[in-house]
């Protein structure tokens, strides 16, 4: 029971390092604000969850985010950038985990993936609207900005790259999974 334990620990933290890496190896998508970056750190999450459950995922999450704010700051001293960051990992994992419990295939894995985007998309447009873009307006002094113009930049820029970066993490975790699915479904057997 205790190996078991350390092995989770160890599963945990191997993932959320690599997490990490691939958070570094972002790049914008053209025709968007330079600020808004695709990054492929939600995969070790999505694995972690599969393998060892939600909790599994979320600290993936959650020490990645962390990492970055240690290691490369941010530009206020609240780290919404990396706050906005988990809370959109966590959004996508979350779904993907509960609807592939249910179903148990790569149908169900896919339906997971996909209802994670729209909820990652949902709450990142309102978490955008009434907490981000006030954020950074108040700390970062940036030009306030109207109720209008927070839905224009919302409708515009954040929705469509919420789901152009969940349709392009789902696609490439649906190549990795369908080669390690046999594997996948043993070790979380295991775990």
């Amino acid at each position: 029971m205790r190996g078991l334990k350390i092995q989770k620990m160890a599963g945990i933290g191997v993932l959320a390092s690599i997490a990490y890496i691939l958070m570094l190896l972002n790049f914008p998508l053209p025709g968007f604000p330079p600020y808004l970056k695709i990054d492929f750190s939600d995969l070790p999450a999505l694995l972690a969850t599969l393998l060892m459950g939600p909790l599994a995922g979320i600290l993936v999450e959650f020490i990645k985010c962390g990492l970055d704010y240690i290691i490369t700051g941010s530009e206020t001293a609240i780290p919404i950038g990396q706050l906005a960051n988990f809370i959109a990992g966590v959004m996508l994992i979350l779904p993907t985990y509960f609807i592939y419990q249910k179903m148990k295939s790569k149908l169900g894995l896919s339906v997971g993936l996909v209802s994670g985007t729209l909820m990652m998309t949902l709450v990142m447009s309102l978490l955008n609207y009434f907490v981000l873009l006030p954020a950074y307006t108040i700390l970062l002094n940036f030009p306030a900005m109207s109720s209008s113009e927070m839905k224009s930049m919302i409708t515009v820029a954040i929705i469509p790259f919420n789901l152009i970066k969940g349709l392009v993490v789902t696609a490439v975790f649906l190549i990795i999974f369908t080669r390690l699915q046999d594997w996948i479904q043993k070790q979380s057997l295991s775990m």
